[in-house]
């Protein structure tokens, strides 16, 4: 059976993609990401799911019921990613595959961007690609899930 089912989580003010500064995070809308990421997925014979929530407990609840739904993940938790270690210990717990990706370029922006508290549990971390970024982390993760 293959090993191709992706859950893409999204976190906190992703949603709000087309309202946020589109000098780091672009122009396209969420709904937009979304449609984009299902058509890369598609060209690489992965299989896309989407999750997104502003509500931290939720992310963390999301990650524990991905046993048995997903064999690797793409998760772009926003503003989380530099200080939930909830979020941290749930995907430790998933014990998935899992690619770390930021639309904008964290390594050059604020100091408290450059933290990552996931990307120690994370086979990449893909940043400052776009929307780009996102294909990049769907070939990493193909290629984890075909060995």
């Amino acid at each position: 059976m293959p090993r191709n089912r992706v859950e893409i989580m999204h976190g906190v003010n992703l949603d709000q993609l087309g309202r946020r500064n589109p000098e780091h995070y672009g122009g396209l809308t969420f709904d937009q990401l979304e449609q984009r990421i299902a058509e890369m997925g598609r060209e690489l014979g992965l299989t896309t799911r989407f999750f997104q929530t502003n509500h931290e407990g939720r992310f963390v609840e999301h990650l524990h019921d991905l046993e048995g739904l997903a064999d690797g993940i793409v998760l772009n938790p926003g503003a989380w990613t530099h200080y939930s270690w909830a979020i941290h210990d749930a995907l430790e717990i998933a014990a998935l595959p899992a690619v770390e990706v930021h639309l904008s370029d964290v390594a050059n922006r604020e100091p408290w961007r450059r933290v990552s508290v996931i990307s120690d549990l994370c086979i990449a971390t893909v940043s400052g690609q776009g929307v780009d970024g996102y294909r990049v982390a769907l070939e990493r993760l193909r290629e984890e899930l075909s060995r």
